[in-house]
């Protein structure tokens, strides 16, 4: 336990409400070198054991980092919401330490020989179920992680964990600092024709805030954040701004200063040299091996078969959308520019469908549509979720308020921003099962794109009370407007429910050993939550609950819905190769990097990808140096990016059940919450999944549900 003195550290603090004001970097060398102590104490009392029990083994491990874990996640959450100099560097500094601490526990030969002689013990052989399964992971992750190596390999393998992280932080770094540096500041309003009358008034307010123009000679600011570029790239008449705006994209990661072209490589060579230090040929079979995939080749089949699947239609729609700019540009038909690919294929769609996404917004306002998402999982999966009443202030008024509280000031919630917001979730009975925050509107410090975190993992009761679990959900929205409030895209919506998705994972976790609870699953696995949680964002009876105009209350009108349905798989062939393009650069880099090693990044990648590209002109370098999905830590998505499509593939299958009884349908929803939601990951997934649908997962769902089914006959 940490001692009182101790707890004044508010890192140190573990009780389940944060105290975010008090939150502050110069605290964080203090507290996490505590930690960091404390737990290697624990750790090395295990080893000391003589009698050998569960209790004192594999459950004592599990302990012994607990208050680490929920120091470093306050530390890790702040660096991604709030970042600054300040605490960047605290971060930074203490990052190696725990890096270094994380990769040294399978490399711990005292600790190692006592799990060892544990598990191969009578008593430990006799064990079954959850503890068994404990036993199996934690063993497995050992081996994979260099608990056999000599201690050469050892001091190689610390090394190799320290400098992934520091250099997949500079590289996230990286991107945040150069998406931030660019801005583009409009002063002839004929230059924004076409963009959305919120995103325009957006940028005018934006290009106030910054300086630039006035109330009566205004200017306009867009950026790289997505509630700016998006709008205008998919809206904007005006080529040359288009131009501009892609131009800025492709400097993300890319620019003198912010270049991740070198740490790309670097990281490559050391997830490389990783895997081969711990016997495997690369490190898309490092990472696989205990995933559904299982290997590298098995992932990449996958991502092959699919894009055989979808090459004909999908080039099908590259002819039919130069013909159509071809067309109206009264030109010949040539490949389409990528800044101008959004464009067209925006305006295409609404020439076929009479259907333009902006007039969904008015009917998505944030309010709404959580309140709707959190009826849709009550009437589901038995839930309860509240809305607590928060607070933010800065330190010193936090110190103000502890001297003389207001009234019913020990109900708030603090929060990092005032912004946040908090809610309860609820059982049946009334009981709390955990709570979360969510974040949803861009700033500068903030990182980009969409996710959910665990801040703590709870615990179901057990002989005592039960444990909450913690979380979040953030984002980056399209923000309120002055007294318009935030009216969200229908893919914003999605983002949502996604993000929700994960979050039920890990809140509605029910297994009594905490690092198999929740979110702890394989990662081609993990998605599964989260993807089939975006189909009651199609469904009339579930928009019903939540899709209603901002102004009038009224849902929306039968032919938009009728549109909208029409238009969902406009041009899904060539949706579907973007995801599996990533996939197939992610895993080609992670199974071949000696074979591609010193190449040029971006000829590379060109000659990689070409065929899962659309026809361009102009050749445009690499995302790659802005993909924080497989760069932004040590492991992360690094040869796993083919989940999203896998996932997909589960998600669409499993929700046929819910078509066949009912989407809203409660005896389904508590079925899946109870064969997948509550047991994380103790047992196979692969396990869950048959329990829930009584087979093995297909395919056909998935294209049918994308519209691709009809092209499996040629």
């Amino acid at each position: 336990m940490l001692s009182k003195d101790k707890v004044d550290n508010p890192f140190l603090d573990m009780g389940f409400d944060i105290r975010w004001s008090q939150l502050t970097p110069d605290l964080v060398k203090p507290a996490i070198s505590t930690a960091l102590s404390e737990a290697q104490q624990r750790i090395d009392a295990i080893g000391e054991n003589k009698a050998l029990s569960f209790k004192n083994t594999f459950l004592a491990l599990e302990a012994a980092t607990e208050n680490l874990t929920l120091a470093w996640q306050k530390v890790s959450l702040l660096d991604t919401v709030c970042n600054s100099e300040a605490l960047r560097l605290a971060h930074n500094e203490m990052l190696p330490k725990v890096t270094e601490f994380w990769a040294r526990i399978p490399l711990n030969k005292q600790l190692w020989k006592t799990l060892k002689r544990y598990a191969e013990s009578e008593e430990g052989k006799a064990h079954s179920g959850i503890q068994l399964r404990f036993i199996d992971e934690t063993m497995a992750h050992f081996q994979e992680h260099g608990a056999d190596l000599s201690q050469e390999k050892k001091i190689r393998l610390e090394k190799i964990s320290q400098a992934l992280a520091e250099k997949t932080q500079k590289y996230s770094e990286n991107v945040l600092d150069s998406t931030n540096a660019y801005e583009l500041v409009i002063e002839d309003e004929v230059l924004l024709d076409g963009l959305p009358k919120l995103s325009k008034e957006q940028a005018r307010r934006d290009a106030l805030r910054k300086g630039y123009g006035t109330e009566r000679n205004p200017k306009w600011r867009l950026t790289q954040q997505m509630p700016s570029i998006l709008p205008a790239m998919k809206h904007l008449h005006d080529e040359g701004t288009r131009r501009k705006l892609w131009e800025g994209s492709i400097r993300i990661g890319h620019t003198k200063k912010h270049d991740n072209t070198n740490l790309i490589w670097d990281i490559l060579s050391l997830r490389d040299e990783k895997a081969r230090l711990l016997g495997k040929d690369h490190f898309a079979d490092f990472v696989l091996q205990r995933r559904m995939a299982q290997t590298g080749q098995l992932a990449l089949a996958f991502v092959e078969d699919f894009y055989g699947r979808v090459k004909a239609p999908f080039d099908r729609e590259c002819c039919e959308l130069e013909m159509y700019s071809a067309e109206c540009r009264g030109g010949k038909r040539e490949p389409i520019e990528p800044w101008d690919s959004p464009y067209w294929s925006e305006k295409l769609r609404r020439d076929r469908f009479d259907f333009d996404d902006e007039s969904l917004r008015p009917y998505f306002s944030l309010k709404q549509v959580e309140k709707g998402m959190f009826r849709i999982a009550e009437k589901i999966f038995d839930i309860r979720v509240e809305e607590r009443p928060t607070i933010y202030c800065s330190l010193e008024e936090t110190k103000k308020l502890q001297s003389s509280p207001p009234k019913n000031q020990d109900k708030a919630i603090e929060t990092w921003h005032p912004e946040v917001r908090y809610y309860d979730v609820l059982n049946s009975c009334g009981d709390r099962l955990g709570a979360f925050y969510t974040d949803w509107y861009p700033r500068e410090a903030k990182r980009g794109g969409a996710w959910m975190n665990s801040l703590r993992t709870g615990q179901p009761p057990n002989g005592a009370d039960r444990e909450p679990h913690l979380g979040l959900i953030c984002g980056n929205l399209t923000p309120p407007i002055g007294d318009i409030p935030a009216l969200l895209s229908h893919d914003e919506v999605q983002t949502i429910f996604h993000e929700f998705g994960h979050l039920l994972h890990h809140l509605l976790g029910d297994v009594p050993i905490k690092s198999l609870n929740g979110i702890n699953v394989a990662w081609d696995f993990v998605e599964l939550p989260s993807q089939i949680m975006e189909n009651w964002c199609w469904d009339r009876e579930s928009l019903d609950l939540f899709a209603r105009h901002y102004e009038t209350g009224k849902p929306i009108p039968d032919d938009l819905f009728t549109k909208m349905h029409q238009a969902r798989n406009f041009h899904a062939a060539r949706l579907t190769m973007r995801q599996l393009s990533f996939g197939k650069m992610d895993l080609e880099l992670h199974l071949r990097y000696t074979d591609y090693n010193g190449r040029n990044l971006d000829t590379l990648l060109e000659d990689m990808l070409c065929s899962y590209q659309p026809p361009s002109k102009t050749k445009s370098p690499a995302i790659i140096r802005r993909f924080s999905h497989l760069f932004s830590s040590s492991t992360g998505y690094a040869a796993g990016y083919y989940s999203y499509k896998w996932a997909e593939v589960l998600a669409a299958d499993a929700f046929t059940r819910f078509q066949a009884a009912g989407i809203l349908d409660n005896r389904i929803g508590r079925e899946f919450r109870k064969e997948v939601l509550s047991k994380g990951n103790s047992v196979n997934p692969g396990v869950l999944f048959h329990n829930f649908m009584g087979r093995n997962p297909k395919i056909d769902a998935l294209l049918k549900q994308s519209g691709l089914k009809y092209y499996e006959s040629e």
